[in-house]
């Protein structure tokens, strides 16, 4: 039995019922198929009527979903390894209860497509799972009661070990599932344990030993209970070790990663929201600079991408990052990306004021609306989670906008628009080929070219805007599935720039209504969006500080005009929104690092078709 490598997919087989099992439970399907008939909805088909039937009259028989397997440990090419005579029992996919297996989907390439997704087949098609998606292997205690269970409870068969793997559930959701393959022989199953364990082995992407960083206070203030109930156990299965610090106050992550030895770990976990991953981002994209002799104060220093991922457990308010990044902030879910060894490369934007270095960005760098949120929020933080329902509410009725001068320079390398409508996937041919033309600069400077930036034209916008975002990626939530720009790439090198220009509160509304539904967000002439690679921004007071700030007590929140309502009230600066902290600068520069950091991620993954079966 020859070792396998990464691309390699274990097989097992599913029989279906027998003759007298099928003739019964037709008899139960007709009964079931009955019974639901008045609960079909306008758009079922009855194809998947059908199969709800045969759920529930398997059910009602007290089917169990084990079966007799046959099977193979293959590779694209080989035919594997015979695996007759196994029996195997437990959860095998999201339809055990009908009999239903998992396989590639038709047209994939086969079980050496390691990232392809599962998907229901008939009873009897080959069930294969990934090797690179196996958490672990283990001796099964045959004596146990759990796995005591189904028809071959009568059968003597005292050799058993249970695969621990990924079941992929609804909405992106990741869950861990096992399947206890059961033998009649001890050599036999020693030998299948230790093959196993030795391809797993060979999947060095995985890490062994990470630093955890939990928020106790962030969010509902669950991230220790989430990490101890969802987290500690898979990492154990994985046998993954781990140095925990539960952080007593603010920016303490940040301080460890700046002072520790962290040449020792695989990665960094970050168990909290948004702005426990700043303070990790922070940390250690500054102390690679720091290792690298790197000057992070100057606007255009290269920066070095750190080696270490970071993981993201989500326990906060929002986790924009997470939900951006996997397309749920599940904790299982975000746990077992980190177990198999996902990686995903993403973006990020450095903020400069005088030739010195403000805050990193990953997700939103907001102006004015959203500025002006985020600053309210602060004080009112006593309030909980609903300061922001609060200050969003306030900010709105108090319409304020802001003149000054946007310049920037567009980002001419990649493919695509905000407003093409294609969303970055797993797998993004946009970050692929941006990570390509990266390496193309780095070679025209090795090589002393001039910068493409020296001869590009930067262009300039100017006049009163309601607010001004700049997002590195779409910055989806729960409240908001398609974000502030659905069509932004993690590692294109690029940034979104939305300017949303001096409107009525109305036409405002409506725009802000789009982020919740499936209309075009851009679609308004108030609105601007650019794809850029860099770009600053001044406030008109900065421009003359002689002007008139007669309008200054106009930021209060009980301004609204009466006299002309579908105006807005000028007012000399806002503030910056940058991930959730506030900055207080009115002119800012701002710059994109394509691919500086690395998460444990794999990308949000296209939703599957149901095939003719489903």
């Amino acid at each position: 039995m020859s070792l396998l490598g990464e691309t390699s997919h274990l097989k097992y087989y599913l029989p279906g019922p027998t003759h007298k099992e099928n003739r019964c439970l037709a008899w139960a399907q007709r009964v079931c198929t009955l019974l639901l008939i008045p609960r079909l909805q306008e758009n079922d088909c009855l194809p998947r009527h059908f199969l709800s039937a045969r759920c529930w009259a398997l059910k009602l028989l007290g089917f169990k979903p084990d079966g007799f397997l046959g099977g193979s440990c293959s590779h694209p090419g080989d035919e594997g390894a015979d695996l007759q005579g196994l029996e195997v029992t437990g959860p095998i996919s999201c339809c055990a209860c009908s009999h239903w297996a998992v396989r590639p989907p038709a047209g994939s390439s086969g079980c050496g497509d390691t990232r392809s997704h599962l998907q229901g087949v008939c009873v009897g098609d080959a069930c294969s799972v990934p090797v690179s998606e196996i958490i672990a292997v283990e001796e099964t205690d045959v004596h146990g009661k759990h796995h005591s269970s189904g028809k071959w409870q009568k059968m003597e068969k005292p050799y058993a070990f249970t695969v621990h793997c990924v079941k992929r559930a609804r909405r992106h959701r990741w869950k861990w599932a096992q399947v206890t393959f059961w033998c009649p022989e001890e050599q036999l199953c020693h030998l299948w344990l230790q093959t196993l364990r030795e391809m797993l082995e060979k999947l060095t992407s995985r890490p062994k030993h990470l630093l955890v960083f939990i928020n106790p206070f962030g969010g509902k203030g669950q991230g220790k209970r989430i990490y101890e109930r969802k987290v500690a156990p898979l990492f154990t299965l994985a046998s993954i070790t781990t140095d925990i610090i539960v952080t007593e106050h603010a920016n303490q992550a940040k301080e460890t990663l700046y002072e520790i030895n962290i040449d020792k770990y695989d990665g960094i976990v970050s168990v909290g929201g948004d702005g426990m991953f700043s303070e990790v981002l922070h940390g250690l994209i500054g102390r690679t600079q720091r290792s690298a002799g790197v000057n992070q104060n100057h606007p255009r220093a290269v920066l070095v991408p750190s080696s270490l991922r970071i993981g993201i457990i989500p326990a906060g308010s929002t986790d924009c990052v997470c939900y951006s990044t996997v397309g749920t902030s599940d904790a299982e879910t975000s746990a077992l990306h980190i177990v198999v060894g996902d990686s995903l490369a993403m973006d990020v934007s450095s903020v400069h004021h005088n030739s010195t270095l403000l805050r990193y960005s990953v997700s939103l760098l907001g102006y004015g609306f959203y500025g002006d949120i985020i600053k309210d929020s602060e004080k009112k933080r006593w309030l909980g989670l609903a300061r922001y329902d609060f200050s969003g509410l306030k900010t709105f009725l108090s319409h304020h906008c802001y003149e000054g001068t946007v310049s920037f320079l567009p980002a001419q390398h990649t493919v695509g628009s905000p407003r093409d409508g294609k969303p970055c996937r797993a797998g993004c041919f946009v970050c692929r080929q941006s990570k390509q033309q990266l390496e193309e600069e780095q070679k025209k400077a090795l090589y002393g070219l001039e910068a493409a930036e020296d001869v590009e034209e930067w262009q300039v916008v100017c006049g009163k805007f309601l607010a001004i975002n700049a997002t590195n990626m779409s910055c989806a939530c729960r409240r908001s599935p398609r974000g502030l720009s659905p069509a932004a790439h993690l590692g294109d090198g690029s940034s979104d720039l939305i300017l949303i220009r001096k409107c009525s509160r109305f036409n405002f509304l409506r725009f802000l209504i789009r982020h919740t539904n499936q209309q075009d967000q851009f679609d308004f002439t108030f609105v601007e969006v650019y794809r850029v690679k860099k770009f600053q921004f001044t406030s008109k007071h900065v421009e003359d500080e002689d002007s008139d700030l007669k309008e200054e007590g106009k930021k209060r929140f009980g301004h609204i005009c009466s006299s002309h309502p579908s105006c807005c009230c000028a007012v000399s600066n806002s503030s910056w929104n940058c991930d959730g902290e506030v900055l207080h600068s009115p002119a800012i520069e701002v710059r994109v690092h394509c691919q500086l950091v690395r998460l444990f991620a794999r990308g949000i993954e296209e939703n599957l078709k149901p095939d003719s079966h489903s």
